[in-house]
């Protein structure tokens, strides 16, 4: 049984995940109106994934005879300077989500809720590849350039990467 500081911050998480999905899926529109069909691609496809992390949480709670709740979600911001913006947001937004989930993780450890904190470990080993993800991303942008045909270059790139985004995630294994 989940007591309530745990199941409050699990439903807050579930809320993060939620609008990290918003906020890829916004980027994803940005990057269309730009003719980053690539980029583009690749943020809708991590929306769908950040979605699964939601979902995953969703039913969790559920299973633990409690009541998931989701609240209201800030909306994303709409505009971005440059696609470098959009991915150095992008990690900045992994870094938090990791903090996150340590906390929760925290929590769990603190409260001796064992099944809870077994349940989280996919999370901390999620967010690695998250963070290492998007690293590997602005790496790439640094080694090609973003200006002139770099820019179609790096697009083409990031195109690449979806579904197994370079060498496989662990929600792949997962699946």
């Amino acid at each position: 049984m989940l007591t309530d500081k745990m199941l409050d911050k699990l439903n807050d998480q579930i809320n993060v995940e939620f609008y990290s999905s918003n906020l890829y899926l916004q980027m994803a529109s940005w990057c269309e109106t730009k003719g980053l069909e690539g980029c583009a691609d690749f943020l809708k496809s991590h929306a769908d994934e950040e979605m699964g992390h939601m979902h995953r949480l969703f039913t969790y709670v559920n299973e633990c005879g409690a009541m998931a709740k989701l609240g209201a979600i800030d909306a994303p911001p709409t505009d971005f300077a440059n696609i470098d913006a959009v991915f150095e947001e992008t990690l900045r937004h992994e870094k938090y989500v990791t903090r996150k989930i340590n906390e929760l993780a925290d929590t769990a450890f603190s409260e001796k809720d064992y099944s809870t904190f077994n349940f989280l470990q996919w999370y901390v080993a999620e967010q690695h590849e998250e963070e290492k993800l998007f690293n590997t991303i602005l790496d790439k942008m640094r080694i090609i350039g973003t200006e002139g045909r770099g820019l179609y270059h790096f697009d083409q790139e990031i195109a690449k990467m979806i579904d197994g985004h370079g060498g496989g995630s662990v929600m792949e294994s997962e699946a």
